[in-house]
């Protein structure tokens, strides 16, 4: 029987759109943009739900995981956030850490931490292990992860929990609130984006999806465009081959009057 711990008092300590289950158990599943419910709870998961941004979501959900060392094993999972990129920072800051505030090597837009010391990241590194899925909704497949998991439990993390004050006023979180998304531009030394800022990297997000999609239709003309010119090309080769093949079989030439060869 492994070894389990009392998480902090009120665990989970940050407030947030979960679902709770055993405390006891090694697992939790951070579902990006997707919404599950409860069934990842009944598979065995310790606290499972979503995390819109690649800053604010990420802190509480490394503070909730942080103050209950029985937590193992963390599931990234669920569609991906468009514009925060939430997932793919989750994991980053678990292989990669912080430099100068910023997840190393995240592809978000604004994956500035603000409220995570280089501690507190030390703890979640070494406490737990990720299990990347990202983009990945399947049921089966996600209770078989967290089945494995709960399979392989080394048990509670030898720390005592570690509680964190995260403090709520971030980057992104008006877009969080509003369901908007946020693209990579300058953020003030204090890391904090707000009143015009933000409608500005709101308007520039429409702007880089608008590009995207622009591309991606002109991708799609120049695939309609080459596959026009082979087929007709096609047509050509096809044309002057039957006209040899024919000149072959019949170099007198066809009566066509009388449909005889001469």
């Amino acid at each position: 029987m492994v070894e389990k711990k009392e998480p902090a008092k009120g665990w989970p300590v940050i407030k947030g759109e979960f679902d709770v289950g055993d405390p006891k158990s090694c697992v939790a599943v951070a579902t990006a943009g997707s919404h599950f419910g409860q069934w990842p709870i009944k598979a065995g998961a310790a606290i499972s739900g979503p995390f819109h941004t690649e800053n604010l979501g990420i802190e509480k959900i490394v503070a909730n995981v942080i103050s209950n060392p029985n937590i193992r094993f963390i599931i990234i999972t669920g569609a991906e956030v468009k514009g925060h990129i939430s997932g793919d920072a989750l994991e980053c800051l678990h292989k990669n850490g912080l430099k100068g505030g910023r997840i190393v090597g995240a592809k978000g837009a604004i994956p500035f931490i603000e409220n995570l010391d280089d501690k507190a990241v030390k703890r979640f590194q070494e406490q737990v292990q990720t299990v990347y899925m990202i983009d990945v909704e399947d049921e089966q497949k996600i209770t078989a992860a967290i089945k494995d998991c709960i399979a392989k439990d080394p048990g509670a993390f030898a720390g005592e929990p570690m509680l964190l004050e995260i403090k709520e006023t971030k980057i992104g979180e008006e877009e969080e609130e509003a369901g908007g998304e946020v693209v990579a531009g300058a953020v003030p030394a204090g890391g904090v984006v707000s009143g015009m800022a933000s409608e500005i990297m709101m308007i520039q997000s429409r702007i880089r999806l608008i590009k995207q999609d622009v591309k991606g239709i002109g991708y799609l003309n120049k695939f309609a465009m080459g596959w026009y010119a082979g087929k007709m090309e096609g047509v050509m080769i096809g044309l002057v081959l039957s006209l040899l093949l024919l000149a072959l079989l019949f170099p007198q030439g066809v009566d066509l009057s009388t449909l005889r060869i001469k």
